[in-house]
């Protein structure tokens, strides 16, 4: 098993920053425009497998909240994958989170999206 490196968060391949600041910002076209055709987003035990499912991942994970979203932190697994520690903060139940967004990128797409605490 390969032992995660902490990166600074600039590090992240462009493609995982563009997503995160177009997710943060709520910008539903340009995040999915950085998944692979194939790709999957799990979240909160679901699982959202091609674009037409992400596309709705990425329209109604968390809408019904206000909330703000911070990079906190980033890690580099292999070639392939990555992980951006994320504090969200707002009117959700519990008002503050951490999650762990594990990316793994199929060349520069997005083929694995796995959030979690």
């Amino acid at each position: 098993m390969t032992t995660p490196t902490s990166i600074s968060p600039g590090q992240l391949p462009a493609t995982i920053r563009g997503f995160l600041a177009a997710h943060a910002a709520r910008d539903t076209e340009t995040a999915l425009r950085a998944f692979a055709p194939t790709a999957m987003v799990v979240d909160q035990g679901q699982t959202f497998r091609g674009t037409d499912e992400i596309l709705v991942f990425l329209r109604e994970a968390g809408a019904e909240f206000s909330y703000t979203t911070e990079l906190i932190g980033a890690q580099r697994v292999d070639d392939a994958r990555w992980v951006s520690s994320n504090r969200l903060e707002g009117d959700f139940p519990g008002g503050v989170a951490e999650l762990a967004y594990r990316f793994t990128l199929d060349g520069d797409l997005i083929a694995e999206l796995v959030i979690a605490p």
